[in-house]
């Protein structure tokens, strides 16, 4: 992308709008209309209705008795998004950003995937209001999870497999920006993660920190006080940022961020921006990136698709240079080591992303004391990796 238009970060250094001046248009529409909506009374009762009858939300808050008596520890409560509609927390971001389209007069959305819960949810909100909707998916991606292609077909959305690059979110991302580029005046570009240029990140943080906002009255009234420590994972960031948000002003509260270690970031083979990568610009922000000296685009890996991205969003990249979030990683077996022990303790088959949330929230809870407690968010639902993980955890097997 060529940095013709450039704003004031959003997050300290971080953020900004690096992006074609074809483009500018668009985004300060977006960022006007965005405003106007959250002022809009008319506009939150329609999301709230949506996000009530057609998501499902409230996502329940859970207590793992079988986890917690496990790990010795502290208590650990599983907020579940995984129960949204469509299997996913993506689908709180698709449904306000489909009602800014319609606001915009906009006739067709564009979208990318990696995991393709993204592509699925904006799918599924693009149907009832008769939208256009074109979803973007890295070939390699489209391979590992096509039980979410077919989902997303059967919604009705033009799914196109790219070829190019690496063949992963990365570069589905920037196939949807050229289509974008192509029809701004027809078309809204519905980013799937606290990434990108500005507006997005704010736009995507706010939709998302619903979570955030039903975790703190739930564990409330589940235990009259607030949490210890808050765990999730963090590719792009946006179930991250959406549990955080009512936290951040807390300084009491342990936040932790879980990235992709793959098979090791002394290997080169993961996807940890935050802790292997330094600032540069990728899809329109200055964020953390994994980046050669020159500024290429380093390869990444994870076993979770939703993960495998080598930048995050700006936001992230300020809360860890602030230090109010600590970042750390699970490997892509510690990762499949908790979807089975959370999937034979709690019932719960959890998404590999979320996985590596669960791996880590049970490394804290046992380092805490028992009257405690830990909130892992559980991003979405394993049904979409099930081949992968039962075929990676037989390889474990046979490995050890």
């Amino acid at each position: 992308m060529s940095t013709a238009r450039t704003i004031a970060a959003s997050f300290g250094r971080y953020g900004g709008q690096y992006v074609a001046e074809t483009l500018s248009a668009p985004l300060e529409e977006l960022d006007i209309e965005f405003e106007r909506a959250r002022a809009d009374s008319e506009f939150r009762a329609q999301l709230h209705g949506w996000l009530t009858t057609f998501a499902g939300r409230p996502t329940p808050l859970t207590f793992a008795k079988r986890l917690t008596e496990r790990t010795g520890g502290a208590s650990i409560y599983l907020k579940r998004e995984d129960l949204n509609h469509t299997g996913a927390h993506k689908l709180n971001n698709c449904l306000g950003q489909v009602l800014l389209a319609k606001r915009l007069n906009r006739t067709r959305i564009v979208a990318e995937t990696g995991a393709g819960q993204h592509g699925v949810a904006v799918a599924s909100a693009c149907a009832p209001v008769g939208l256009k909707c074109v979803v973007y998916m890295g070939a390699k991606d489209v391979a590992r999870q096509s039980p979410n292609v077919r989902r997303m077909q059967l919604l009705g959305a033009d799914v196109r497999p790219v070829e190019s690059g690496h063949r992963t979110l990365k570069d589905a991302i920037n196939e949807a920006v050229r289509d974008w580029l192509a029809y701004p005046d027809t078309t809204h570009y519905l980013l799937g993660s606290v990434v990108g240029p500005a507006p997005y990140p704010t736009i995507v943080r706010y939709f998302q920190s619903i979570i955030g906002s039903e975790c703190v009255i739930q564990f409330k009234n589940d235990t009259g006080r607030k949490p210890d420590c808050v765990v999730a994972c963090v590719g792009g960031g946006s179930n991250s940022i959406g549990i955080f948000s009512a936290f951040i002003d807390d300084p009491k509260i342990r936040l932790v961020g879980v990235q992709a270690a793959g098979r090791g970031i002394a290997e080169d083979a993961h996807a940890a921006p935050l802790l292997a990568g330094t600032v540069g610009f990728l899809h329109g922000c200055c964020t953390y990136v994994m980046q050669d000296e020159n500024g290429q685009i380093l390869d990444t890996h994870s076993i979770a698709p939703g993960l495998d991205y080598p930048a995050v969003g700006p936001e992230h990249s300020f809360l860890k240079d602030t230090k109010r979030v600590e970042y750390t990683s699970a490997t892509d077996d510690e990762a499949l080591r908790a979807f089975e022990l959370l999937s034979r303790t709690e019932g719960i088959i959890p998404a590999l992303e979320s996985a590596h949330a669960v791996a880590i929230g049970l490394r804290l809870a046992r380092q805490m004391e028992r009257d405690q407690a830990i909130v892992i968010n559980i991003s979405g639902r394993g049904d979409k990796d099930l081949d992968v993980a039962v075929n990676a955890l037989s390889r474990l097997e046979n490995d050890q």
